[in-house]
């Protein structure tokens, strides 16, 4: 998906979509968590009509679990779509590594979405986009102040608004469990940048898994800026993990429609 009048600004855009999930708490090991549908369309479907209307140079889906199934989906639906395969789902930070080779021809921006997060919209996703250009950002965080924060990684802003840390909820403080601004899993990031960092993170954790959260460390450690939007409508960020997730958000999108 190349043009020339890539996005609306001077920086050219790339739509990283990560759809390479199990979806283990869905109870269906026949199916991607991105297939299962919301008033009968995949849930990726939401997320690529999205990126679609940001008229990126570059659509690409990451692909794995059952990816034949979803493989299928996207060359009949999306045909344009480049798709990649993350033949070992080991995490969010692994997925987008898979991406670098495809995109090695490309300058700009790369926006990271969630092929399981289907509520957002163009607006907030524009908006974002003109906030990290407007402040020559590095990285930016689309973030939301949320009731009940708890499980969410808090964020932690600067005097001048940028974002100084990001701090899990496993290892936050009671003051930092106060905040009610979360990170989305939601992000854009310079092209070089993102992929320089990717270079340096490693699966020290409990899952052994390489999180794209972790990019943030190398980051403040070179000093790049890193931005957050806070988008004004909470639900847009909310992700399907579970069926009952799922049932919920289809009776949001069942009242917009």
């Amino acid at each position: 998906m190349k043009n020339n009048n890539s996005n609306k600004t001077d920086f050219p855009l790339a739509v990283v979509v990560l759809a390479a999930g199990k979806g283990t708490r869905m109870k269906d090991p026949s199916k991607a968590k991105v297939m299962y549908e919301i008033l009968g369309k995949p849930m990726i479907y939401y997320v690529l009509d999205l990126s679609v209307q940001l008229n990126p140079a570059r659509l690409i889906v990451i692909v794995g679990y059952q990816r034949e199934k979803v493989i299928d989906y996207l060359q009949r639906t999306y045909p344009d779509v480049e798709i990649v395969i993350q033949a070992d789902q080991l995490g969010t930070g692994h997925a987008v590594m898979q991406a670098e080779k495809a995109l090695s021809d490309f300058w700009g921006n790369v926006i990271i979405l969630s092929g399981d997060v289907p509520l957002l919209s163009l607006q907030t996703v524009s908006r974002m986009l003109d906030l990290h250009n407007n402040n020559k950002a590095s990285a930016t965080i689309l973030t939301a102040e949320l009731e009940d924060p708890a499980g969410y990684g808090r964020i932690m802003r600067n005097a001048d608004g940028s974002v100084r840390k990001i701090v899990e909820d496993r290892d936050a403080t009671e003051q930092e469990k106060a905040v009610k601004e979360v990170n989305s899993g939601i992000y854009v990031f310079n092209r070089n940048n993102l992929f320089e960092s990717l270079k340096y993170i490693t699966p020290q954790n409990s899952q052994k898994e390489y999180y794209l959260t972790d990019v943030f460390e190398y980051f403040w450690k070179k000093g790049w800026k890193i931005c957050a939007y806070k988008t004004d409508n909470p639900i847009e960020i909310l992700g399907v993990n579970t069926i009952e997730q799922l049932e919920r958000l289809s009776r949001f999108i069942g009242g917009k429609t």
